[in-house]
Formats: structure tokens, C-alpha cells, sequence
């Protein structure tokens, strides 16, 4: 049996990006961007989140209108402000997706760049009445924040994607993030290890090498780049991309807090956002359910924070994904929020307590809201930020990145810049931040800027 990590889905953009280097080879010579030769991705058009409560059942799908129709419908719904909100929103989505279809209109900007957004100023203006502000006063303003059953799809939708509620969350990215359904979201089969794998395969077949056994415990700058102790020896490189958090590339360097400081800044977002707390399940089958992958969000009590086992994402396996399991059954993987700070604040004989009480709140809200796939589980497994600690390296469990919250700090480190001369981060830690495709992309423009760095970079960009 296998399971999906934690609550991933993929997005992609609507366009591939042309041809252009991207790194830097043995023998200097430029990479391209290539195609991953990935043929079992596909988008699923039920693949959004069904979010439920005791008191809401709400499917989402690909169809804006079909949405906005359901929420406008309801009883006592403000029909009016509903639909114009949606249709602001469409706006501010449009104009944010149109740079992640294309990372080229992100920083570094070439001559070409510039142009583009030039052309483009006219809607950018939509941007900025909302710029910083949280989604919470979007919502007010077209008179629609006290509607309950809105209020609960936009704080489980926000809470998933951009790591914090709707009277927090910045208001552009949670508004480009409503898109995800609209746009599709992808599965992979196999897993979205899947799709790292064949990140790997590219690589190799454009003459990298990577070292999955050689885990690096320490890094130096040395005169024309750095010095990198690893398990299987010394590797001293030009340039280094980092896809660490940024306080374990601290503790890589063995840099005393105040010495970076901007490590330190994104050190001290990175503890006020979140672990997880999971659930990986399997089921048998119950009658009538759907034979494609699918995801449910489960609310037990919408008056309380979504975290801490009231709010449950989970990630059902399709029929047709085979290794996943048994005949007839199918995986489920089930999280939630766990606050950060709030679990490492505990004594360490506290915390196993602390993550049973929310993993037992968890299988009580499954059992409430998902009773036929609760009834038929036959296996179970556990895990907590100790878990994701030591499988995944990241300091204290962190997952999800850093809580995008209102405010113009974010906006800072747009711009791929190095933590010191010759050392770069890419993550979720930094710009663009969440999801598997903001990290691509963040992924991508880091290349670029290392490439001009070598003198590898091609064209005005």
C-alpha cells in the first residue's frame, strides 16, 4: 500500500514555457527546459474538494457559474453581492494567472518582460484596492462576509491553500487560489512522488547527477563558491540552490541567529505557520463511490479555527491507480493544522497527547461527516510533525509554507535575490511560495537569475 505524503494537489499553467537555459551542467554546459515525460498526469474534473458540514453539503467543480448559481440559491443567500463578488474575483484571478501561465513576466525581467507589462497596466489596476488587504474586507465590501455557508467554502479553501483563514488571508493570492478548481487540479497517478521522480529522470538525461544517499551536513563559503560536506565526501560548487528551510540552511552554515538576517525573518514566518497532524487509511470501497480520485473537506464545528482535527482534508485514491491498494479498497489520506508554535511550546512528554487528541477528533469527524468510507477502514496509520521531522529533515515538522497573510512583506522578496553571494533558497519559504506550482515556478525564475550569474542566459527574457 501506498499513500500521498499530505494534502497535495497539482496545478498547471495553461501554457508550457518555451526553451531556455535553466542551470548549470558538469561542463558548463546551459539546461533547457524539457518536458518530464510524465503520461500519467491528467486533470480530473472531480478532483476540487466536496467541502461538508453538519449543515452543508457543497460540490465544486470546474464550473464557476455552477458554483456561484448553488451559493446564490441558498436560503437567505445575498444572491446579488454573491455574484459580483465572484465576478471581481475572476478579474484579480485572471490578471495573477496570466504570470504563472507564463514565469517569463516574472522577476529577473528582461527587455521583452517589460514590455508585456507595460501593455498590461490597465489590468493590474484591479490589484490594487486589495493589495496587502485581507480577503475578509473583499468580502464586506460587496456585502457578503456574513454569509455563512461562503464564509465556510472560502476559510476551508484559504486554510489549504494559502495556510490561514479568511480574516487573515492576503486577498490577490486567495483570490488566485479560488481558481484552482476552476482551472483544474491535477492527479498523478502513482502519487506526486511520481512526479519528482521524472523531475529526476530530466535531469540525469540532461547530464546532472543526483545523489540521493549523500545528505549534506555542512556548507562553507570558500574563495569562488562553497565548500559542501556531504556523507560521501566533499562537493565544492559556484553557485548552491537551497531547498531547505531557511533554519536549516542555518544550521547548514553554522550561522548564529543575527548574523542572516534575512534567514532569520523567513526562519521566524517559517515557526508562526503550521505542522500537520494525519491519518493514512484504507478502506474498502462502499457502494456508489465515484471510481476517480477525489478530495473532501470535512468541517465538524465551522464557528471554530479550522485546525486541530475540526477541519479535515482528505485525499481519496481513484480506482485506477494501481500499487495504491488492495482489490477493491482504496487509500485515504486524512490531515489537519497543527500549530506550529503551539506544539513545540509543549514539554516533549506532552506533544504524543497533544497529537492523539487531535488525531481522535479526527476519526470522530470522519465518522460524522464521512460515515461510508469511516465504517469500511481496515487499516491505519499515523503520523505528526516528529513524523514529518524525520522523513522529511524540516526543522519541527513544518508544512505548507509560510502563512500567506495580509500585508506587503511578502512582496519583499519577489525579486530572486541571494541569501549571501553565490547561495540561493527555493521552497515554500520563498516567493511565490505554496503549492507545487508556485514552488516550480519560484523554482524556475531562482534558474534564471543563476544562470545570467554564469553567463548562461539566452535571450531578453
Amino acid at each position: 500500500m501506498t499513500f500521498r505524503l499530505g494534502a497535495h494537489r497539482a496545478s498547471v499553467p495553461r501554457r508550457r514555457a518555451g526553451p531556455g537555459p535553466v542551470g548549470d551542467l558538469p561542463g558548463g554546459a546551459p539546461a533547457r527546459r524539457e518536458r518530464t515525460g510524465l503520461s500519467r498526469a491528467h486533470r480530473l474534473p472531480g478532483s476540487a474538494p466536496a467541502p461538508w458540514t453538519p449543515s452543508l453539503r457543497l460540490a465544486i467543480g470546474r464550473d464557476r457559474g455552477a458554483l456561484v448559481d448553488a451559493l446564490a440559491g441558498l436560503p437567505g443567500a445575498p444572491a446579488r453581492g454573491i455574484r459580483a463578488f465572484f465576478a471581481y474575483q475572476a478579474r484579480v484571478a485572471d490578471t495573477l494567472w496570466a504570470l504563472f501561465d507564463d514565469p517569463a513576466l516574472l522577476p529577473p525581467l528582461g527587455v521583452r518582460a517589460l514590455v508585456r507589462h507595460a501593455a498590461s497596466t490597465p489590468r493590474y489596476a484591479a490589484l490594487l484596492p486589495v493589495l496587502g488587504r485581507p480577503l475578509e474586507g473583499v468580502l464586506a465590501r460587496f456585502g457578503v462576509a456574513g454569509f455563512a455557508p461562503l464564509r465556510q467554502y472560502l476559510d476551508g479553501l484559504c486554510q489549504i491553500t494559502v495556510q490561514c483563514g479568511v480574516a487573515e488571508a492576503e486577498a490577490p493570492f486567495a483570490m488566485a487560489t479560488m481558481d484552482y478548481y476552476f482551472r483544474g487540479t491535477g492527479h498523478v497517478r502513482g502519487g506526486i512522488g511520481a512526479l519528482a521522480w521524472a523531475l529526476v529522470r530530466v535531469v540525469e538525461r540532461l547530464g546532472g547527477e543526483v545523489r540521493m544517499a549523500s545528505r549534506v551536513r555542512s556548507l562553507e563559503p570558500v574563495p569562488g563558491g562553497f565548500r559542501a560536506g556531504t556523507r560521501s565526501g566533499e562537493i565544492r560548487a559556484r553557485q548552491v540552490i537551497a531547498n531547505l528551510l531557511p533554519q536549516d540552511l542555518r544550521a547548514l552554515l553554522g550561522a548564529a541567529p543575527g548574523a542572516l538576517p534575512r534567514l532569520d525573518r523567513l526562519a521566524r514566518d517559517v515557526e508562526g505557520g503550521w505542522g500537520a497532524a494525519m491519518l493514512y487509511l484504507v478502506a474498502r470501497a462502499p457502494e456508489g463511490a465515484s471510481a476517480a480520485a477525489h478530495h473532501l473537506e470535512l468541517v465538524q464545528d465551522p464557528r471554530a479555527p479550522f485546525t486541530e482535527g475540526n477541519h479535515l482534508f482528505v485525499s481519496v485514491s481513484g480506482a485506477a491507480d494501481e500499487g495504491r491498494a488492495p482489490p477493491g479498497h482504496r487509500t485515504l489520506t486524512v490531515s489537519t493544522h497543527v500549530p506550529l508554535a503551539k506544539h513545540r511550546a509543549l514539554p516533549p512528554g506532552q506533544q504524543g497527547s497533544y497529537i492523539g487528541a487531535i488525531q481522535a477528533r479526527m476519526r470522530e469527524g470522519l465518522a460524522a461527516l464521512a460515515p461510508e468510507w469511516s465504517e469500511n477502514v481496515v487499516h491505519a496509520l499515523t503520523a505528526s510533525p516528529r513524523t514529518f521531522a524525520r522523513f522529511t529533515g524540516r526543522a519541527g515538522g513544518a508544512v505548507g509554507g509560510v502563512p500567506r497573510r495580509a500585508g506587503l512583506g511578502h512582496y519583499l522578496s519577489v525579486w530572486p535575490r541571494p541569501v549571501q553571494d553565490g547561495l540561493w533558497m527555493v521552497g515554500d519559504s520563498v516567493f511565490p511560495g505554496q503549492s507545487t506550482l508556485a514552488t516550480a515556478i519560484g523554482g524556475v525564475r531562482t534558474a534564471e537569475s543563476v544562470a545570467r550569474r554564469l553567463g548562461l542566459a539566452r535571450g531578453g527574457g
